[in-house]
């Protein structure tokens, strides 16, 4: 790992092991971009590189001088109107009405370690060698403003963090109305662009088409990152796959508004970028103050989507998430919402977990509806104090006898928002986001609180807070159900209302910080009507997230699917729970149930009492593999093998770090009649192990199972009377290799 500079040619290296970053300070000042991919080896002078050419109806800098036009240079941060036509990474409004910028670099520093940004989640370091960071500092001269640049580039794997600091160092107050955190130009357009999109409960379905002339973009405009879109995308080449091909991948830590754009064009180049949406964005910036935009991430790769994505997990998993959970399995748990939703008693919880601890659970989560006057979505949010009709003794007292039974309790919050029908709203109706003299939008018959505010922020961790020092709680289902509309403070003036989107998530992250940091070992898990923000900004403060609302198997394979792109295994929320499943009414069997959620951090939506005796037998099995086999699971290296997107049968698994033992999880979502001879081509084993198949007791070694494949073929290869039933649709099988003595002969 090096950061270089040469001063002769104004040109900085940074480069590790995997890949190589090169820029330099062009003529006019400005940074422009030479190069971005595998690690090449270091020269003193790059400027073959930086290619000028007088092109027609081009604009240039200089008079006289037809050699640089920005249109047509590959830049580091980009400016609009000053011969360069394309989208910006900046711009501010001036007093003047201008909207021009002129940032000239002016000095840079080197060193190792990685700053933190304040306010913001980022990766960071333990060590100062585990990465080195360059700062550049470039300036406006005639405004004043300053620029700074940050790139840090980690010892180990093809990462490089941006961001960007804003600096109004003039005379005169500024608006800052674009922002990104990334800002990369590419020298061509021979592009897949991969992103995740879809819904409510079908999240982060996969989506891949050729990047073209023009722009290619997704976006949240909803104050969170969103079903829709998630803050990630991919560009890789076209002959690119899951395990082998040149892959970028480019991941927005923030749980806010944001783009992510790549624009193509007409000579082919691209330019990409990533960060807070500018649209309705607006900061207003008096001298002397300074705007820091979050973190964003790249991922280079020319292993495959899977070398990509491994990659994002190791980070992710470790220098992102933090804290006591963060390299901790994580407790099995069991969680009443799908059983009983609203409808409950304290003895009816405490039932359900008796059952639920003797199964092996050790966790059990309340949620929704035992707060304020909760029976029904109308009323109680904001009202975080328990109701004594439904527990007698509150949380403390409810806590205490899940304690008893020898289990962890853990609690459901909904902070952010607030119901009409409330203490919280009674008493302070102006604390929600809504516009003057207009009607207010719900959702789930709810609305926003402002946390823009500190005071509402801190009345809420306030309640929060009791609670948690009150109470034996140790896990805490953190949920947002709507998006925000009627975006205005009432406590901000008419020139910052532009600010209210970015203020409302330094608000969450503000109150995730405060209670992080005085209840660190409780485990946190996200959740925004299932994966309405699954993004990396939460996974700073909250190790896992419920993927989706939708917990049906069969959906789930494409949802954690998607997922494992840019996140870790240990970070997926997925659990069992009740059929006919109360999002598409399908009867999965059990088996293939836990065969999905294992691949997360595993428990049960349902009530075990309800579940037959053989089902609950089944469950305790499934609880002592997934107790066995869940450091492996959720820690292991993750394979994506056969995608969901592409056919009838899905394939994925994990292997331990050092190559000793894998699990794969194979899934057939269709039964069909004389079928083919199947076999699915492992990854990640160690060619010269002998692995033993702990259900069948079959061996082989790890390149037979890499390069010949494992067998696959079910019992419906077969004749149709030769079936015993033992197969049909929603299949599943887990293939437990564990590497064992080779005998002399085999």
């Amino acid at each position: 790992m090096s950061i270089i500079y040469q001063e002769n040619t104004k040109t900085f290296h940074l480069y590790n092991q995997e890949i190589s970053y090169i820029m330099t300070v062009l003529p006019n000042g400005h940074m422009g971009q030479l190069y971005f991919g595998k690690r090449v080896h270091h020269r003193a002078d790059y400027s073959y590189l930086y290619e000028t050419n007088s092109r027609p109806m081009a604009s240039y800098v200089f008079e006289d001088d037809h050699s640089l036009s920005l249109e047509h240079i590959k830049q580091e941060y980009g400016v609009y109107g000053t011969t360069d036509y394309r989208r910006p990474a900046i711009e501010i409004l001036q007093q003047n009405g201008s909207r021009l910028c002129d940032f000239r670099y002016r000095s840079h520093e080197i060193f190792f370690g990685k700053p933190g940004l304040s306010g913001l989640p980022a990766t960071y370091v333990e060590e100062e060698r585990e990465a080195e960071t360059l700062r550049l500092t470039l300036e406006d001269p005639l405004t004043g403003v300053g620029l700074e640049l940050l790139y840090t580039i980690f010892a180990e794997g093809g990462i490089l963090a941006r961001s960007a600091k804003v600096n109004n160092g003039g005379k005169e107050t500024l608006h800052l109305t674009t922002a990104m955190s990334l800002c990369m130009d590419l020298p061509d357009c021979d592009y897949e662009w991969l992103q995740l999109s879809g819904a409510w409960a079908r999240e982060r379905h996969v989506k891949v088409r050729k990047l073209e002339q023009g722009i290619q973009a997704v976006d949240s405009r909803r104050g969170n990152s969103s079903h829709e879109h998630n803050p990630f995308i991919v560009l890789k080449r076209p002959g690119a796959d899951e395990f082998q091909g040149e892959v970028i991948g480019f991941s927005l830590i923030y749980s806010g508004n944001f783009l992510a754009q790549a624009e193509v064009d007409t000579h082919d180049t691209t330019r990409v970028l990533l960060g807070i949406h500018p649209m309705g964005f607006d900061w207003q910036l008096e001298t002397g103050e300074s705007f820091q935009t979050p973190e964003a991430v790249m991922v280079y790769s020319e292993q495959g989507l899977n070398g990509m994505s491994q990659t994002f997990h190791r980070l992710y998993q470790k220098r992102l998430a933090r804290g006591y959970w963060r390299d901790r399995v994580r407790p099995i748990l069991n969680n009443n919402w799908e059983a009983t939703y609203f409808d409950f008693t304290e003895d009816r919880l405490v039932e359900i977990a008796k059952k639920a601890k003797e199964c092996g659970v050790e966790l059990f989560v309340l949620d929704d509806g035992w707060f304020g006057r909760r029976s029904n979505d109308h009323t109680g949010l904001g009202d975080w104090v328990a109701n004594p009709e439904r527990l007698s003794c509150g949380i403390t007292g409810l806590a205490e006898r899940i304690e008893a039974l020898g289990m962890k309790f853990g609690l459901w919050f909904e902070p952010e928002m607030v119901n009409k029908d409330s203490d919280l709203y009674r008493k302070h109706p102006d604390w929600i986001l809504a516009a003057p003299g207009r009607s207010s939008s719900h959702g789930r018959n709810q609305y926003v609180l402002d946390f823009s505010r500190e005071e509402v922020v801190g009345c809420i961790y306030e309640m929060m807070a009791k609670i948690l020092s009150e109470a034996k709680v140790s896990y805490i289902k953190w949920d947002m159900n709507r998006s925000i509309t009627e975006c205005y403070s009432q406590a901000l003036p008419p020139q910052r209302q532009g600010e209210v989107f970015h203020r409302y998530i330094l608000g969450v992250y503000a109150l995730y910080e405060r209670l992080t940091a005085q209840f660190p070992q409780v485990l946190f898990e996200s959740c925004a009507s299932g994966g309405g923000r699954f993004d990396p900004g939460l996974l700073y403060y909250a190790p896992q997230g419920w993927a989706s609302d939708d917990s049906d198997a069969i959906e789930r394979l494409k949802i954690q699917y998607g997922t494992s792109y840019c996140y870790p295994i240990s970070s997926i929320g997925s659990h069992v729970s009740v059929i006919p499943n109360h999002q598409v009414f399908r009867n999965t069997p059990l088996h293939t149930r836990a065969n999905v959620a294992y691949f997360g951090t595993f428990g049960y939506e349902l009530d075990l009492n309800r579940l037959t005796v053989e089902e609950q037998r089944m469950v305790r099995e499934q609880i002592d593999f997934m107790k066995t086999y869940r450091h492996l699971l959720q820690f292991g290296t993750f394979y994506r093998l056969v995608s969901p997107f592409d056919g009838n049968i899905t394939c994925w698994m994990t292997v331990s770090e050092d190559q000793t033992e894998a699990i794969v999880g194979w899934y057939r979502t269709l039964s069909h009649v004389n079928m083919p001879y199947t076999r699915v081509r492992l990854h990640g084993l160690n060619p010269d192990f002998y692995y033993e198949e702990q259900r069948t007791g079959i061996s082989w070694f790890g390149d037979e199972l890499m390069h010949i494949g494992l067998i696959t073929t079910d019992g419906m290869a077969g004749q149709v009377e030769e079936n015993t039933g033992e197969y049909g649709d929603f299949d599943s099988r887990l293939y437990v290799l564990k590497a064992v003595r080779c005998p002399e002969e085999v």
